[in-house]
């Protein structure tokens, strides 16, 4: 007799595994700090959305705005995914820091799509940190060498933007120094005036008053030869008389004037 063969019933297939997304979150603890250098006793942030406060994230995905909440026994900070009751928390930065331990990630995420970050805070970051340094030891350095090497009528007119009528008084020992204390606490501020060739003009005219070689009128309207009364120029209204004999000088006509006065001053 032959042998019946029994057919095997065909293998299941298994069921696909379901992959859970990947979580790219970088758990660590964090520190945000608010702009500027500012260090108030406390300030707080906008914590939840409203319409004086609106505080909402884009969602490139879904392709609209999301409004947010920040809530300790959420975890999500948008509330259209937040469920039940939630715990709202004020969000306060103590002396213009702010510390977050890893542990509270919602906190984390929530500023890091707060609308007001690199606005009014930020979070810090060694690299960029280190980056911001360098630049301003360069600008420093930058600054101190243009201020040693300066002459002393360029740092005159710097000066007395920093301290007015008070420079004529200074020796040129006193002013070179006080030029380099400039220079290492304001070095932007120092390469941009002594950039201004107006400054040095400005300065020249407000000198040329000073040593009684020129006269402003009592209305800051004109000036003339303190020698003759002869009038130099007319002050356009609402302009500041010394800024506008700097633009003056300029002119051909001011540049022979200019030429006159620099030769009177002692």
């Amino acid at each position: 007799m032959e042998e019946t063969k029994t057919k095997k019933a065909p293998a299941k297939k298994a069921a696909p595994v379901e992959k859970k997304p990947v979580d790219s979150w970088d758990y660590k603890d964090r520190n945000y700090y608010l702009i500027g250098n500012k260090t108030p006793l406390t300030y707080t942030i906008t914590s939840r959305h409203s319409k004086r406060y609106p505080l909402v994230w884009f969602d490139p995905e879904l392709g609209y705005e999301r409004e947010m909440r920040y809530a300790t026994n959420q975890k999500s900070v948008f509330v259209d995914e937040q469920k039940g009751d939630a715990t709202l928390k004020h969000i306060v930065f103590e002396k213009g820091h702010l510390f977050v331990p890893k542990e509270k990630r919602n906190l984390q995420e929530f500023l890091d799509k707060h609308p007001h970050k690199n606005l009014l805070f930020q979070q810090f970051d060694p690299v960029v940190q280190a980056v911001h340094e360098f630049e301003d030891l360069e600008d420093e350095i930058v600054a101190l060498n243009m201020a040693y090497e300066m002459d002393i009528e360029q740092a005159e007119a710097i000066m007395r933007v920093e301290l007015g009528t008070k420079v004529a008084d200074l020796s040129s020992k006193e002013l070179r120094r006080d030029l380099l204390i400039f220079a290492k606490r304001n070095p932007r501020l120092l390469v941009d005036l002594a950039n201004d060739e107006n400054v040095v003009l400005r300065n020249f005219a407000i000198r040329s008053v000073e040593e009684n070689i020129v006269n402003l009128s009592s209305d800051n309207r004109s000036f003339t030869w303190a020698s003759n009364g002869r009038k130099l120029m007319n002050v356009p209204f609402d302009e500041n008389p010394y800024s506008a004999m700097a633009a003056w000088f300029k002119t051909d006509e001011g540049l022979e004037v200019y030429r006159s006065i620099e030769k009177k001053f002692k």
